[in-house]
């Protein structure tokens, strides 16, 4: 055995996953299969490079399953899997706990137990928290619990809020599916036709890059203008101009 082969123990030391892990990736074809000489199985760095990445896009939120088929699609389609994750995911999340819920809600009574609960089954339905076990949550995007608590200081009640977000974020997947689609169709299709080009590649990442900007851009310009709008025909239906 050289200096760049281990075996399924020292793979493990230097992966930081258990061995029945390893055993397991191999099983489901995430991992290929070692070189044996005489019953003994010999991992290389590219064992070893390819459990960080499996770890990396469980990090980002991947199923095994759906991990297998991207390297199925080779390392450049895999890494165009991860981009597109973190490009539309904005990394600023935090864990709470169940005891914590009413600081998230500052218009919630903390010895409320019953509206704790009905507004915690509000927030996951929606999205904001993603139960972990143990009484512990992800809470997904702190910049729109702080938005919340700014709308509560107003004086909305924490379930009128919550519900409110919940209709706007219908209107808002649409437009994003708009974004993803003329990405899709317009970049990602005439690549696919061509074969995926490896020189296209950078090309292709580059343009991802560019799209979440540009899509928020465009959706904080139209909402001022659609904000505009509205403001102005209640204004004017309130005061019989209408």
């Amino acid at each position: 055995m050289n200096d760049e082969e281990y075996r399924v123990d020292d793979l493990a030391r230097l992966s930081g996953m258990t061995v029945r892990n390893i055993r397991e990736h191999q099983s489901r074809g995430l991992l290929p299969a070692p070189t044996v000489r005489g019953r003994v199985g010999y991992y290389g760095p590219e064992h070893l490079a390819r459990l960080e990445q499996i770890k990396r896009l469980q990090a980002e939120g991947f199923t095994l399953d759906s991990i297998r088929r991207m390297l199925g699609g080779g390392a450049e389609f895999a890494s165009f899997a991860s981009a597109v994750h973190q490009a539309f995911d904005d990394g600023d999340k935090r864990v709470v706990r169940l005891g914590d819920i009413h600081t998230l809600f500052p218009g919630l009574d903390e010895g409320d137990a019953e509206g704790s609960t009905a507004l915690l089954d509000q927030a996951v339905d929606l999205g904001l928290l993603r139960p972990l076990g143990n009484g512990r949550f992800e809470e997904r995007s702190p910049q729109l619990t702080r938005i919340g608590a700014e709308l509560m200081a107003l004086g909305i009640p924490p379930d009128s809020a919550l519900k409110a977000a919940a209709e706007a974020r219908t209107h808002v997947q649409a437009v994003a599916k708009c974004f993803v689609q003329l990405y899709m169709d317009q970049i990602w299709a005439p690549f696919a036709a061509a074969g995926h080009p490896a020189d296209q590649w950078p090309d292709i990442l580059s343009g991802l890059d560019r799209l979440r900007p540009l899509a928020l851009d465009s959706m904080l310009a139209l909402m001022r203008m659609a904000l505009d709008e509205a403001a102005t025909q209640l204004i004017e239906e309130r005061a019989g101009l209408r």
